[in-house]
């Protein structure tokens, strides 16, 4: 089955270079356009895609907000969102990862990596053009401060939840967890889940971003996919 993909950019240019990008692509299928966040919801409610490639100026709520309530309203199965942003802040940066993205990218990035980036998503990695990933390692550097938010944070999670919380933050996919600890993909995912209830958080994309605050991931582990 191909990879179903919603397009949601505020510029008509914008979209038309990706529906004809999405087009050439072998394995991708886009199922929508949107202009703004009204229509980015009803989209997605309507035909449920894998992924969504969300303008962070999407007008209207934005594409941070509209990001949200989609993953808030689908929370079975929600769709793997990628950010794309012509700049991105710091604080964007990290509130994207809060609202459940799986993925930054700045609209200069090449088709070929957009496409690869779209593939990887949906297979539950995440991706970064490589100058976001930079500043996502130096916001959450580790300092000496993180040291007691860890202790008290991670204190409720078994050995082996933390472990997987760690594969986790770096990115890496269940099936890729799995292997590289030698359990089953579906023992990968009920410690993730008993990790992320402990925690209070519901999204891969939130574990990423504890995982950096706590210092379970210092900044020479993470690569960026895009």
């Amino acid at each position: 089955m191909p990879i179903k993909v919603l397009i949601a950019d505020g510029h008509a240019l914008a979209r038309l270079g990706l529906l004809t990008l999405l087009s050439s692509a072998p394995g991708l299928r886009a199922v929508g356009e949107a202009a703004d966040s009204d229509g980015a919801r009803a989209l997605a409610a309507a035909h449920s895609p894998d992924v969504i490639l969300m303008d962070i100026s999407l007008p209207h709520l934005g594409g941070l907000a509209t990001t949200q309530h989609i993953v808030e309203a689908t929370p079975a199965r929600p769709p793997r969102v990628i950010v794309t942003a012509s700049e991105v802040s710091d604080d964007e940066i990290q509130s994207a990862l809060r609202v459940g993205a799986a993925g930054i990218l700045l609209k200069d990035t090449s088709p070929q990596k957009t496409i690869a980036s779209i593939s990887a998503v949906a297979t539950g990695d995440m991706a970064f053009s490589p100058s976001v990933m930079e500043r996502l390692i130096d916001a959450y550097t580790y300092r000496a401060t993180a040291t007691e938010t860890a202790g008290s944070t991670l204190a409720m999670l078994t050995m082996r939840e933390t472990e997987v919380l760690r594969h986790v933050a770096k990115g890496r996919s269940n099936s890729a967890i799995a292997r590289e600890l030698r359990i089953s993909e579906a023992t990968v995912k009920t410690h993730l889940n008993r990790a992320m209830t402990k925690l209070g958080i519901t999204s891969r994309a939130q574990a990423v971003a504890l995982g950096y605050e706590c210092g379970l991931v210092v900044p020479s582990q993470p690569q960026s996919v895009a």
